[in-house]
Formats: C-alpha cells, structure tokens, sequence
C-alpha cells in the first residue's frame, strides 16, 4: 500500500472541464482523479469507468461538461487518521483501489493506493519501469559536525544520489546504560558506544542539515533506533524511514514507524530467513508500505558471501520493492544488483575513508559513488525491455556497409522476369538483404539494371515513389553525390543540389561530372569522416588535430568554391560544417564547454572562406561515428548554440532529427529550441527523429510535430532553404526523398 501525499497528480476542481479531468487521468497513470472544491473539499471521484458510463447514459452531452457533472459523489472516503492497517482492510471491497484520505472538513490529505509492487519515496517512484532509487548513505560520517553533514549533502547532489542519510537515536531511550561507558560491556560494544557518544547529531541538530538538503533538491531519509527518534522524525515530515538490519526483528519499533504511514525501507543483513519471513508478516498486517534490502552486515563484506542470487527470492518472500544495501568494497557489486533487479542501491558515503569510525572504511568517496551512478544508469539503459529485436540506428549504418545485397548479376531489362540466374549476393548492404530472395525470384522488373546494380526494396512492390515537379514557399533542394546528382535532378524540379562530400569526393575531377552549368544554386556538406579515421574537431585542444581540422576544412571551402563555375546562381553558397566537440565515453560538463566554443571561434578566424558561407550544424547527444555511438558536446543545447551563433556572426544549419534528439535528450520543448535556433538559421536539414539517438527517420514516422514546425519555420525562418535529409534517401532512385517531400508539401 502507498499512501501518496503529493496529490497535484490526483486532484482536479469541480469546474475543470472534463478535458482537462481526463487528460490528468491519462498523465497520472492510476486511472482515478479526485474533484474537489476551491477549498479542497471532497466532491467526488473520477475513473476512466465513470466517464464511459457518463457518456452512455449521456450521448448528446456538451463537450464543455464539468468533472463535477461527471463525477459519482458516493466516493468511499476514510479519516486521515486512519491505521495503515485498517485502510488496508478498505481494499478489500471489489473494486476499491484508491482511497482519499480526509481530515474532520472533508479536505482531502493524502490518498491511499493498493499497490505493493511500488514504493513512493519523496517525488520517487521506486519499482518496475522505473530508475533505481540510490541512497548515499552518510550515517554517521559527518562524525558530529553539521557543517561536515551539509557538505557531504552537496556532494551527494554533485554525484547525482537520490537521496541522502543519516541516522538518529536518542542514546538514554537506546541503550541500557546512562552516562559514560563503562568497562561492562563486550569491546566491540564499547568501541561502537563511544562513537556514538561522540558522534551522533541531536535531532535539533540534524533537522538543520536536513533543511539544507530540502533546499539543494536532494530527497532525505533517516534510521531511527529508537521510538523517541521515529516520533521525532514523523513529526519533521520525514519522507521515508530506512529500518537498519540490526532492527529487522525489532517488531517493537518496525510497528510503531508502520504506524505513521510513511513508507519504510528495511535492510536485511543479520537476520535468517525465518526472521525475514515474521517482519513481512507484520508488516503486511499493519498495512505498511515498505521495500526490503538485501544485505551482508559486515565491515567490509566479503564478494563471496554477498550472495546476490538471494535477491530473487527476497522478492517472493516480501511480494515488494526489493533492493540491495552493500557494505563491500567498490561500487562494481551494486551495479550488478541493478542488473539482478535491485531497485534501491545503499552505499556509504564519505569525504575521507582515513577518519575515524568504522563505516568509513566501506564507504564511496564522492566520485566514486559518482561513478557508480553513472553505471547504474548504464547499465539500466543497457537491460532494456522484452520488446522485439529491432535494428538500431547505429546497427543499421553498420549493416549497409558491412552486410550484403541482392545485385543484379547481369544486365537486366525492363519487363524481364527475375530468375536465379539474374541475382548475386555481393557487399556492401545497401540493397535488398539476401533472405528476400525467395520474394525477388519471378518478379518482373519495371526498370532496367546494369550489372552490379542493387535490387531495392521497391523492386517488391507494383509501386514506388517518385520524382515529379514539387511547390513549396520557400527554396528547396536535394542531398546529391558527383555520381547521382544528375539522375536525381531531373526527376523534379530542385531549386539547387547539396553535394554531401566524402574525403574520396574532394581528391575527384569534378569536371568529370558536369557537361554545362545547371540553373540552379548549390550548397555542399563536409565531409563526416577524413582518411586514417579522422574526425574535424575544430575544438580540440591537441594542437596537431586542430591544425588539420582547419586545413580540412579549408580543403572543402576551396572545392565549394571551384564547384560554383558548374552553377548558374549568383549566391554564395552555403557549406555545412560539423565543427567537433565530440568525446568517445560521455558527455563534458557544461562548465568545459565555453573553452571549445572559443577554440572553434579562433580556429574560424583562420579560414579562407571568401565567397562560401559557412553555416555550423545543430548536433544530437548521440552521434554514429566510425560505426559506434559517441557524444556530442556543442551545438547540441539550443541556448549555447545561439549565444555562439549571435557572438560570432556564425550562421546555422538546423538539423530537425539533430535538434529534436537533442531536446528530447535535455527534456526541453523541441518548440523552444526552434524559437532559440531559427532566427540564427540560413540553412535547413528536414527528417525526422525517435528518442535519443535516432536520427535520419522519414518525415512523419518520428517524434516531430510538424504542423507545428512548419508553423515555426514560417514565423522565425521565413525564407530559408531546405532539403530532406532522409537516410539512404538517395536510393532506389531517391524513394526516401520523394516520400519525404510528398509529406512536406502537405505543410511548407
């Protein structure tokens, strides 16, 4: 059972309009809202079921309808100071899975979820489909100074933590004798009392730090020892309670922290299975919300006695959250946890292994728990989901070079019809793979082929997309090689062609492939990857890739510039640069990011780039270099992109797919990156995008909105060229690019 206090996700007014009513339904997952009065006065409950059964009995009902109209006012309702085991015996009524909890007014407190499968913690949803819950753990590692406490606060917000801890005992309440420690008691006990004695923060004293980290954003959780300590916390607000292993068969207090209803959290370590088993049990009769930890309490834990496996069973016997609290050294053995299912991770978390008190010595210093985290969230990213094998993005660019196509193995006429004899498998994989063969054989062909040339996915098909004369409002153009731009112009009408130069390209006799100069304009693209695997950065700080990014980039500049006698436009062309800022194993922080924007700066005073304009392109998070997945630094947030852009006077292309991943990946508006890039923009890129990294998706099938886009464009870039920058769009013919303008017609 959950009892939830945030209840913005749960409430609606009376006079909300239905819309609005359902539409929270939708965002909060559970199914239910909750009307109220501008008070905040109970007026009645919302489900999904009461609107299908409003709008049958009602089937001419106004659109405009209130979610009070709608409403059934029979809500079941219990008083706000309710035993958590007696609102768990409400669930037991068919059908009741959320119950609003009311103070003597009828104002709705909190509300009571019959779930077990999550636990709430703060603004946390800890469970199944959900990130792991990480506890940095400072205990008593602040060793009595609260300004030490606070810092170690900070530095748990810096490594990304969850939540911090700390522990609370009322020493006269807790332990048997008063006063100094005598000589009665075991070593251990001795050496652990004058810790305590010593270390331990008073409640007043630890509310002070636990204020500071209310305010720094970090969520905060404390283990009582004690009943003075858990009253003392239940009064402060405390979020949730974290039940240590030496209290798991301390039913005593487990009862009475159960009794505040605040969500606990109790480690395992010291107790057999039978004992697990009893606590469970109570807790279950005292309607608690809880998740258990799997833990070795020792100091340090040996790897051979951790036992992970165990955190499958913990599962069945807790029928709860399950996570994992280590005590071992390293942070590799928690990141395994995560993999094994653990939802919660507890480390210990100090500034100094060195100081006195035993938890330091199996404690993370502050980057390593940082990087803990971060392969934490790894290896989150890495497990996945049960839905079908897909190719990936990067996979797929693998698989055009490295895999094989359906070619054809001699000429073939149009009309013929395909027989075995007709069809290689040859590298690389552009063209249909080699498992269509059976649908291929028999076909009759609607085109021609040379020998060696690719079978397309088209080739399957009665019909396919092509080329004719398009209207849009402003310029528009095609992605085009030396080798294909004359086949792909005269199939429409571009307004200008854009040459995507690989490094073979710029050593090519363009003459070659010209006869006269086309009427049109042009623009050209840099070159994503150079000879001996070298990727332009134009800012590095290693000063031998920096001079030759500039002199490849001014390799290009000079091509463009001999290109323009084959093109009858007068303008100067536009040159799409990706200028760098790349790393292989993560993002930089943003504070190390005006140090390369000023290194690219100065690397752009030494161009040549009379009659060319340069345009820096928008970037994503996650770009496929050299066949794998690296990072993206700059050009990537829209507002350092356009600081730089107004700074320098350097124009932008805007890449959608690029931009779109990249505001999916900072959780901003794609709207609000448009308003921040487009007025900086003379050049666009138009595709569309899916998630964090996948780029180059036909206009329509990704995540963009493109009424409203288009809508963008019109007001902040009237004007400014396009061309659809669909991947593998040049192929059978240019299909993809057909599609895709067929689709942008429809908007530009």
């Amino acid at each position: 059972m959950i009892i939830e206090r945030d209840l913005a996700p749960f409430l609606v007014f009376a006079e909300d309009s239905i819309i609005s009513a359902l539409a929270k339904i939708s965002a909060n997952r559970q199914r239910i809202v909750f009307c109220v009065d501008a008070h905040g006065i109970l007026q009645g409950s919302l489900s999904d079921g009461d609107f299908r059964r409003w709008i049958i009995e009602n089937p001419a009902a106004p659109t405009d309808a209130t979610a009070g109209e709608v409403a059934n006012n029979r809500v079941r309702t219990l008083p706000a100071s309710t035993a958590p085991a007696a609102i768990a015996e409400a669930f037991t009524v068919n059908g009741i899975s959320h119950v609003p909890l009311v103070d003597e007014r009828g104002h709705v407190v909190a509300v009571a979820i019959d779930r077990a499968d999550i636990l709430r913690i703060g603004r946390h949803e800890i469970g199944e489909g959900n990130p792991a819950f990480v506890i940095a753990e400072v205990g008593n590692n602040h060793n009595g100074s609260v300004d030490l406490a606070k810092h170690l606060v900070d530095l748990a917000v810096d490594a990304e933590a969850d939540a911090v801890k700390f522990q609370l005992r009322d020493m006269d309440a807790l332990y048997r004798q008063r006063g100094a420690v005598t000589g009665g008691e075991d070593l251990g006990a001795q050496y652990t009392l004058d810790l305590l004695r010593r270390f331990s923060l008073p409640a007043e004293k630890l509310f002070e730090v636990f204020d500071h980290a209310r305010a720094a954003g970090i969520n905060v959780m404390c283990t009582p020892w004690d009943s003075p300590s858990v009253d003392a916390l239940a009064d402060y607000g405390i979020p949730g309670l974290k039940i240590a292993s030496a209290d798991l068969t301390n039913h005593e207090l487990i009862a009475d922290a159960a009794s505040h209803g605040l969500p606990l959290v109790l480690s395992t370590g010291m107790s057999r299975e039978s004992e697990i088993k009893e606590t469970v049990a109570l807790l279950r009769e005292r309607g608690a919300s809880y998740g258990l930890l799997h833990c070795q309490s020792t100091y340090p834990a040996p790897y051979k006695d951790l036992n992970l496996a165990y955190l499958d069973r913990l599962a069945e016997i807790g029928r709860s959250v399950v996570g994992y609290s280590g005590h071992e050294r390293g942070w590799h053995v928690p990141v395994a946890a995560v993999a094994r299912g653990a939802r919660i991770i507890e480390k210990h978390f100090t500034i100094d292994r060195e100081m006195e008190g035993n938890d330091h010595t199996v404690s993370l210093l502050p980057g390593e728990f940082a990087t803990m985290v971060a392969q934490i969230r790894d290896t989150e990213a890495a497990l996945g989901t049960r839905a079908a094998r897909a190719v990936s993005t990067g996979e797929m660019m693998n698989r055009v070079t490295l895999a094989k196509s359906l070619v054809a193995a001699r000429p073939v006429s149009a009309g013929t019809a395909l027989t075995a004899a007709d069809i290689a498998v040859k590298s690389p994989g552009r063209g249909l793979q080699p498992n269509a063969l059976p649908q291929l054989l028999g076909r009759t062909m609607r085109r021609s082929l040379a020998a060696g040339d690719f079978f397309f996915d088209g080739d399957l098909h009665d019909q396919t997309p092509v080329g004719r004369p398009f209207a849009f409002g402003r310029p528009w153009g095609l992605p085009v090689r030396y080798h294909d731009h004359a086949e792909l112009a005269e199939q429409s009408n571009p307004d200008f062609l854009e040459f995507h130069f690989s490094y073979a390209d710029l050593e090519l006799d363009m003459d070659d492939f010209f006869r006269e100069p086309l009427s049109m304009g042009f623009t050209t693209h840099l070159p994503d990857l150079f000879a001996g695997d070298f990727l332009v950065d134009l800012s590095s700080a290693d000063p031998e890739v920096w001079e030759r990014s500039i002199a490849e980039v001014q390799r290009t500049i000079d091509t463009t510039r001999r290109l323009r006698r084959w093109f009858t436009a007068q303008q100067d062309p536009v040159m799409v640069v990706t200028m760098g800022g790349f790393t292989k194993d993560r993002h930089l922080p943003s504070a190390a990011r005006s140090a390369k924007y000023a290194r690219i700066a100065d690397a752009l005073e030494r161009l040549d780039a009379d009659g060319v304009r340069i345009a820096a392109q928008t970037l994503p998070p996650f770009p496929w270099l050299m066949g794998g997945q690296q990072f993206h630094n700059l050009f990537l947030d829209p507002g350092d992109t356009a600081e730089f852009a107004r700074e320098t006077g350097t124009a932008l292309c805007f890449d959608a797919s690029h931009t779109k991943l990249a505001s999916n990946f900072l959780g901003i508006p794609f709207s609000a990156a448009t308003e921040l890039l487009l007025p900086h923009t003379i050049h666009l890129h138009l595709v569309d995008a899916t998630g964090v990294d996948g780029e180059g998706v036909q206009v329509g099938d990704g995540d963009i909105d493109w009424p409203d886009f288009a809508a963008a464009m019109e007001r902040r870039a009237p004007g400014v060229p396009f061309i659809p920058e669909i991947w593998q769009g040049h192929v059978n013919g240019g299909e993809g690019f057909w599609t895709a303008l067929e689709r942008l017609e429809a908007w530009l």
